[in-house]
């Protein structure tokens, strides 16, 4: 089984070249993000080597290329929509191809996810779903019809009650997205509903998910621009883990009957 060193230093080898520019206390904590996630499938999957994967809305496709770059068949599928997508200078956009990711652009709303049943290992989708504008259930039945027997379904999103909000919510602090970015642009791409733990439990149950977990993490609060909101995670955040509810960031890890 790939070790969690190799995992890390796959994912870091990946995010230093290709996010130029970036604040180091941003690229510290996607590196640990996605190093994190993959280790969710190791344990789930075993030895992953040539096992497959379909990420869904993975945007430029580090989570996908990380998983190819260690011996996975990947395939990323999105609607390339948001903004930035399309600036063809970014050297973001040969991340897929570089690591032989096969691309797939395509609604996963409006198009389904394509795939044959009991196609695939894995799926996962990663802050994803909290913007769909239609209910994720066709999505979420889709994925699991594609995965093999045993094969896990890797679901990750905010959480919409996590401590902050808890707090600054009846302080009249409760935005989730900027007013103009709802207002003024023509497509709205923010958070439409984020889940909490129960949402999540529901979720679980009515796809069928066995042998399911919900897992709490404060990926969020190390990625805030303030040092003091970052100082005070890494302060409390093995304590929160144990409250996946109070948590910034939730996983629903399962596998298909």
């Amino acid at each position: 089984m790939v070790t969690m060193d190799k995992i890390t230093s796959v994912v870091e080898s990946i995010v230093r070249k290709y996010w130029i520019g970036y604040p180091s206390y941003i690229l510290d904590n996607y590196i640990q993000r996605h190093a994190f996630e993959i280790e969710l499938l190791t344990h789930s999957l075993g030895d992953i080597k040539d096992k497959s994967i379909v990420d869904v809305g993975g945007g430029w496709g580090a989570f996908a290329a990380s998983c190819s770059a260690l011996g996975m068949t990947a395939m990323l599928l999105d609607d390339f929509g948001d903004p930035g997508k399309i600036d063809t200078n970014d050297p973001r956009q040969s991340l897929p191809g570089d690591y032989d990711v096969a691309v797939i652009n395509s609604d996963v709303i409006k198009d389904g996810l394509g795939l044959s049943p009991g196609s695939v290992d894995a799926v996962t989708s990663f802050d994803m779903i909290e913007h769909l504008h239609d209910s994720p259930k066709p999505f979420l039945h889709d994925a699991i019809k594609a995965l093999r027997s045993n094969g896990v379904l890797l679901l990750g999103a905010p959480n919409c009650v996590n401590l902050r909000k808890r707090i600054t919510v009846p302080l009249g602090n409760g935005s989730w997205s900027d007013f103009s970015d709802w207002y003024d642009k023509e497509v709205f791409r923010g958070h439409v509903r984020e889940p909490d733990v129960n949402d999540l439990k529901k979720i679980a149950q009515d796809i069928s998910l066995y042998d399911y977990q919900i897992i709490g993490r404060n990926w969020s609060g190390y990625s805030n621009e303030r040092q003091i909101v970052r100082t005070l995670t890494k302060t409390i955040d093995n304590i929160l883990r144990r409250f996946p509810s109070l948590c910034s960031d939730l996983y629903l890890l399962g596998r298909k009957r």
